[in-house]
This record gives structure tokens, sequence and C-alpha cells, in this order.
């Protein structure tokens, strides 16, 4: 009997999780289930179960089994029409080992063809820096306004004047983000705030950490269940009530997804969060995570990843869920080209500045981040803090971090759907990139460059800060860009030492699929390696485009000390020659930095292109040299009159 226990569990745990996964999409992601080396809390099991019926079983037989063998059916996963979601209450949330009773009642049923009980890993941290600062109440007209220094910067806290995201120019072109829904993935929102509450759609929202639709914040003593509410003031914070400040699109609609605040995250917690309402919900933002500790490797599971994937496929009726993603807030140690969120190419990753235009003690740099927006400098100052609201119908001064700089894109990119409502997930992208505006961002490490096609870009502030009345002029005019193509560039298997005073250099010659998925014009680039090191912390790669654009793909980690995961498959992206013809040769140069000899090897290394065949945008491009030229020439002038 223990032997039939022992062989029935084994079936149930491994038939779904090493069945084909489907792509519409095929391109390389990180996906911690095939053993990408990711960085893993010890293994726990929760009360979640995933079912699939056998082909023949109608769908409705679902709520029947749950019924007679007393689990709760929450219905289908998003992304499959044949995967079922089932719990059962009297199996504890996280416990150290699976629930054989209850896998064995479920796999034994005739109607059923594998079980699978869903595991708990590291929970996702939300980004902000020093959260624990005490919140305020305020009264009058929008009291906070004056504070809201990224909205217009008129010098507050020590800032420059003209540094800001130019809301007020989308605002007074007649854009407020109507009819667009911004859902804000979290530990809940305080729907009830009155800043808040007329703006709040409950038709979207969902808490996945209690299933329930009521996305409320639990109750903590110190407040730490603010984090969903203070997100949700950026960008929805309802003008002239007299209560805390104004959203960068105040007439759009947010829905709450509750999906942080438990023990441990699970794939499938994350999968239904990121799929719910995908044609009701436009843009979802997220402020978290994994750890930001500079020496964790991880990603979305196979289940997320599926369901992000689904997103920019199928979201929004076929033109793509837009996902905003927070970089990260592991300073000078950490690389968000280790966070696979962050540095996926389906979503938009956001770095923040300082109000003065300098870099915050807690920004992570990497090539995959695509623009920024403004956060605090993580120092005290008085007033440089993001004001917003705050749980119980209080208001902040002191949200903070890339937390507080992604909800603020995902407000300006609210402002673009409005002005252009077909847009589609790559179109924000292309939009991002060239109405980004390098303003008087600064970085004393990372200084400004400009790639093959004429782009200005930086290692830190990607393409630079987003400009919303940039932004909204062109959606309007906005023709959606051409079909999107993969090529593999390149692939080899051999392996290559990486010396240990030296460097390692591969150059990879390519067509660019030249005949077939040819590509002629970058968005996003890829190389996935497979690498082991006697200390992971000391690798860093570059790679140089054909057109002489490098990029910093990976940079040292003096925190990691990781001897045995290394990265397996791991897609390292870079945006940074966008627009650039990627025929000719490419170079990766992998090298150790550091103080002790240490010593690796290059297992595998493919090179993966995306972009189009037609370029993108002629028009366009001129458009936007002359919208950059006119607002360096605005702010130049304010400069001269201080």
């Amino acid at each position: 009997m223990a032997r039939l226990l022992c062989i029935l569990f084994v079936l149930a745990t491994y038939s779904i999780s090493s069945s084909p996964t489907l792509w519409n999409d095929k391109t390389i992601v990180a996906d911690s289930s095939r053993g990408s080396g990711l960085a893993s809390a010890a293994e726990v099991f929760t009360n979640d179960f995933i079912i699939k019926l056998k082909p023949d079983v109608e769908k409705k037989y679902g709520d029947e089994l749950a019924r007679e063998l007393e689990f709760i059916n929450h219905g289908q996963i998003p992304t499959s029409d044949e995967l079922y979601h089932f719990q059962h209450n009297q199996v504890k949330s996280v416990a150290p080992s699976p629930s054989f009773e209850h896998l064995l009642r479920l796999q034994l049923n005739p109607k059923v063809e594998s079980v699978y009980q869903v595991k708990g890993y590291d929970n996702r941290l939300k980004r902000g820096y020093k959260p624990k600062l005490l919140s305020h109440r305020y009264k009058g007209m929008d009291p906070l306004y004056p504070d809201q220094w990224y909205l217009k910067n008129t010098g507050q806290a020590g800032g420059i004047p003209g540094l800001d995201l130019n809301i007020r120019e989308a605002w007074d072109l007649g854009y407020t983000g109507k009819g667009v829904v911004v859902a804000i993935m979290d530990d809940g929102i305080d729907y009830l705030h009155p800043d808040l509450r007329d703006n709040y759609i409950k038709e979207a929202s969902y808490d996945f950490s209690s299933n329930d639709p009521y996305p409320y914040p639990r109750y903590t003593v110190d407040w730490y269940n603010s984090h969903g509410t203070r997100c949700a003031g950026e960008v929805v914070g309802k003008a002239d009530n007299g209560i805390c400040g104004v959203g960068v699109a105040y007439n759009a609609k947010v829905a709450g997804i509750r999906m942080l605040d438990q023990p441990y995250m699970t794939d499938l917690v994350e999968a239904k969060s990121m799929s719910h309402k995908p044609d009701l919900i436009d843009i979802y933002s997220a402020s978290w995570g994994p750890t930001d500790d500079g020496k964790t490797v991880d990603g979305p599971r196979r289940l997320t990843l599926q369901a992000i994937v689904h997103g920019v496929n199928k979201g929004r009726h076929g033109l793509g869920s837009i996902y905003v993603w927070a970089s990260g807030d592991g300073g000078a140690y950490d690389d968000c080209n280790c966070d696979g969120y962050a540095s996926s190419m389906w979503t938009i990753s956001i770095n923040s500045a300082v109000n003065n235009g300098e870099t915050a003690i807690y920004d992570e740099s990497c090539s995959s981040t695509l623009a920024s927006t403004f956060s605090n400098s993580g120092e005290p100052i008085p007033g440089a803090g993001v004001a917003t609201t705050d749980l119980y119908g209080n208001c902040t001064l002191h949200h903070s971090g890339t937390s507080a700089a992604a909800p603020e894109a995902a407000g300006v990119y609210a402002l673009a759907l409005e002005a252009n409502p077909s847009l589609t997930w790559r179109d924000v992208q292309h939009l991002t990139v060239l109405t980004s505006t390098r303003n008087l961002l600064t970085d004393a490490l990372h200084q400004w460059q400009t790639n093959g096609a004429g782009f200005s870009f930086n290692h830190l502030f990607g393409f630079g800060v987003l400009n919303a009345g940039n932004m909204v002029k062109m959606a309007k005019k906005w023709k959606t860009v051409p079909a999107r193509y993969r090529c593999e560039a390149g692939r080899t298997t051999k392996q290559y030492i990486i010396p240990t005073d030296e460097v390692l250099v591969l150059e990879i010659e390519t067509a660019a699929c030249e005949g077939g998925n040819n590509i002629k014009y970058l968005e996003h680039v890829q190389a996935v390696l497979t690498l082991d090191s006697t200390r992971r912390g000391d690798v860093t790669i570059n790679m140089t485009s054909p057109m002489n654009t490098n990029s910093i793909l990976l940079r040292k980690r003096p925190r990691d000390d990781d001897n045995s995961q290394g990265f397996t498959r791991w897609p390292f992206m870079t945006t940074h020659a966008w627009g650039e013809n990627p025929k000719g040769i490419w170079t990766l140069r992998i090298a150790f930095s550091g103080n002790m000899p240490q010593q690796g090897i290059l297992r595998e290394c493919r090179l993966i292109l995306h972009g189009t065949q037609e370029a993108p945008y002629a028009d366009e491009i001129v458009s936007s040299d002359e919208l950059k030229l006119a607002a360096i020439t605005e702010m130049e002038k304010e400069e001269a009159s201080i």
C-alpha cells in the first residue's frame, strides 16, 4: 500500500508539470520549473490543487467532482481550457509535505487525468524604500498637489524646475485617463478611501489571497499593507475634491488585485492575477518582485509565463495587455536582469529618478529597463517623497522606491490609451522609446550613449523619463507598428572556459534570418546563457551589436556567493539596440570582476532577435526629434530664467 501511494503521488505531482507548454509567442523565457538555477525557498505545499479532467469529460463535471470530494472549485485557470483550480479547507495552507490523502482521492477518480498540489515559494516583496514612515491627514482643495513635484516640478524640495512627467500638457490637451482601467496587483486597495472610491471598479477587482471579490488590505498595527493603496492614489486620485493629491490619470478606473499578502507566493496566484479580466483591464501595474538582496536570481514560473504570454497575445480583445513593472530596489548591489519579471520583454520595466535628476541610492541598473519616472532619493529630504493616498482615508508624503515609479508610468500609459485606444502592447513600448526625454537625468557611473539607430539611452534610466505631453500627442496620430518576428541568430553548445584574468570573447555572425524571419529593425535582443562559476556574483557580461552599441547584460553583484546554481538558459535581455539593423557580428564578452581568482564555464549560448522587417515609423522619428528638441529648448529657457 505504501508503495502504491508513493507511485500515485509521483504520477500526480509530475503529470501536469511535465506536460508540454504551448506558446503563441515562441520566445525564450525564464521558468524555474525547468531548472533555470533560480533561488527558491524550502519546499512547501499549499491547499490548492490543479486538476486536469480527461478529454471526454464535460466541463460541468468539475463542480460535481468538487462537491463529491468536499473541495471548493475556483473554476478554470484562465489560460487553459483543461485545468481547474480546486481548494480544500481541511488541508493546511502551508505544509512541509503533500497531502497524500487528497491527492489519492482525486487521482483515483476515473474522470481525472492528473492532479498537482501547488507548491509555494519565497513571497514576492513590495518595492519601496523605507516604507514605515508616518502618514498624515490633510485638508483643503487637493492639498498635496503642491508637493507632487513629479507632476509639476517648480523646484520643490531642492528639485530642478521642469524636471517632471510633463503631465499638465497632457491634461491641457484633454486627456485624463477616461475609459481606461488600471489594475494594481499588490496587497489590496482601500477602496473606501474618499480619494479612490469613485474611481474604483469592483467588476475588475478580486482578492486572490483570500479567494473573494473584496481586495481590502488586511489590517496590521504598522500599516504594512498600505502599499497597494499608495500606488492606486498615484494613478487615479480624484481631482479637485480637497483630499490628498491628484492622480496622473485621475479619470481612469482602478481595479484592486490582492495577491501579495500570504506566507508564500504560488505560481497559481500570480497566474490568476495577471490574467484576471484581460478584456476589461487595460494595464496591470506591479511594484514587487523577487527579493532585492543582490544574490537572488528568480522569475515567473510556468503558469505565470503562460498568463503573461496569453495577456500580450489575447488581452484587450487582441491588442495585448500592458504589464508595467518596478525595476527593483537592490541598488548598486543588484542587477535587474536577474529579475525575470522586470527583464521580460513582455513587461515595461520602469526605474526612478530623483527630483534633481540624479540616481536614487536604491536604483538598480540593467539593459532591460525601458524608461524612468520619479521617486524619492532614499535620503530623508523633506518633501522629496511621493505624495499619495494612504490607508483609512489618510494621505502620505512618503511613498518611495521604484514602487512609486511604476504606478506613475501606468498613469501615463492610461493617458496614451485614452488618446488612442487602438494601441497594441508593442505600440506602447515604441511610444515609450520615441517620446521619453533625457531631460536633465544624470548618473556619475552610467553616461548617456547613442545607439546605431540614433536613440539616446542610459544603462540606468533606459530611454529617459516619460513625457506625458509628448506621448499623447504622438499616440493620437500613431499607426500600429508592423508585424513582429523572432529570429534565432546563433547558437553554440561548445563549452568555453571563462579565463581567470582575461576576457572570454565570443563572436556570433548572423544574417538575421535573411530569407525567412528576417529582422531589419530590432526591438528586444536576448542572450540566453547557461554558465557555471565558482562565484556567480563576480561574473560580468557585455554584448556589442554590429552597429557598435554596447549593452551591459550583467554587472558584478558583490553579495552573490552562489557556486552551484549559476545560470541555466537564463535570457539576459537588452533594449539598447532598439531600431538597429542586427545583421553582422555580435560580440559577447564574459569575465570575472573580483578580488579573488575564480573559475567558470560557458556551456550554452543562444542569440535571439525580435523586431520587424519593415521600418516601424519613418515619419514618427522626425516628429519625435522635433518634440524632444522643443522640450529641451523649453527646459533651457526655464533654466536661464532661474
